[in-house]
């Protein structure tokens, strides 16, 4: 077993060295190489606007909040996650779960009378290796981020969130489509090949009922 998890060591240390977007990310000071993969988004779907006000779910370690503050300028980035975040100039940090009232009462205290335009969302699981278990743990967290995202946004904000095509999809999906004027599917160019990520982008959230906390 050990010999196993060698080899399988070896074989990402040197996929690593070898992929473009990891040393793009080191070159140009992106924490993670997922930097590229908003950046692909904002250039297609412009979701990005100087003054906005940004939450960034499971941010750790960065780098997608990093993209977000240098897009909105004076506008207010939030990270949000369970791990520790080294700070970032100009992102205002929190430390823990955002389902929790406590994570919930001091965003709401940061926010001051700030409206949320964007939530974004790279969050995954910590993988199996298998399908059958991975994907409903996606699928989960894909859905946890929704129901935040329809609980804070602003009138017509714009909700962005990573899912992996399998079981769930088309459903998860339709869900996101009854949320939001315009929904599309995005796999930017930097997602790796095999990889089954996909990024959906929902623009323009409709004045529905929201989703409250404490709602069963």
């Amino acid at each position: 077993m050990a010999k196993g998890r060698s080899k399988s060591s070896k074989d990402w240390l040197l996929r690593q060295q070898k992929d473009i977007f990891v040393q793009r990310a080191q070159s140009e000071g992106y924490r993670s190489r997922s930097a590229f993969k908003l950046l692909e988004i904002q250039e297609r779907d412009k979701i990005f606007r100087s003054g906005m006000t940004v939450v960034d779910l499971g941010a750790a370690p960065g780098g997608w909040s990093q993209v977000a503050k240098k897009l909105v300028g004076p506008g207010k980035v939030f990270a949000l996650d369970i791990l520790p975040i080294d700070p970032l100039e100009g992102v205002d940090i929190i430390l823990g779960d955002f389902r929790e009232d406590s994570v919930h009462a001091e965003l709401l205290n940061l926010l001051g009378d700030a409206k949320i335009d964007l939530v974004i969302s790279d969050m995954a699981p910590n993988f199996s290796g298998m399908s059958s278990i991975d994907v409903p743990r996606a699928v989960y967290l894909a859905e946890i981020a929704l129901e935040f995202a329809l609980e804070v946004l602003a009138p017509s904000g714009t909700f962005v969130v990573k899912l992996f095509q399998g079981v769930g999809f088309t459903d998860y999906m339709q869900l996101m489509k009854e949320s939001f004027r315009k929904v599309v599917a995005r796999k930017p160019k930097s997602s790796r090949s095999e990889s089954r990520e996909v990024y959906l982008v929902g623009t323009g959230l409709l004045g529905g009922r929201k989703i409250k906390r404490g709602d069963s």
